[in-house]
């Protein structure tokens, strides 16, 4: 059973969230649960985030790190290694790709893999031109005012 919410109210008191509205609308965002490899996020900073995904077996040529514009995608390619027959497998050495839908203005810092954890490191940097200003009311010649950044809100997204 779905839920179709109605985002109609937003459209009038909200400019430019539409993109925000149809990836709330979007059905295939609702990937079947996966629980393999599992991972952590975790928020290290005001604008830092960092991925953990434990991924045992896997070398860094077996994995690959994509962003694609708001989407970061983790793949990993095993070669399969037949060392003789086993008689349980507990270690997963399937392939797999995990997506993460990323908010504007993420980009990956850095990727490390560490004792069988691979970690992503991501960082939120709001461009000069979108952070918060001043806008000085000029004259009613046609003159425009300059616009000034506002000391106490630089940090504000």
């Amino acid at each position: 059973m779905r839920n179709e919410f109605d985002f109609a109210p937003f459209y009038r008191s909200s400019i430019g969230f539409d993109r925000v509205f149809n990836l709330l609308n979007n059905p295939q965002r609702l990937q079947a649960i996966d629980t393999w490899p599992p991972y952590d996020i975790v928020k290290s900073g005001e604008d830092d985030y960092r991925i953990q995904m434990a991924v045992a077996g896997f070398a860094d040529s077996d994995l690959d790190i994509t962003q694609e514009r708001n989407v970061l995608i983790v793949r990993g390619q095993k070669a399969e290694e037949k060392q003789g027959d086993y008689l349980h497998r507990g270690i997963a050495g399937r392939s797999f790709e995990r997506r993460f839908e990323l908010a504007d203005h993420v980009r990956v810092e850095n990727a490390s893999l560490t004792n069988g954890i691979l970690t992503i490191e991501l960082k939120r940097e709001i461009p000069e031109a979108m952070k918060p200003r001043k806008i000085a009311i000029g004259s009613a010649e046609g003159s425009q005012a300059p616009m000034q950044m506002i000391e106490g809100e630089k940090n504000v997204a």
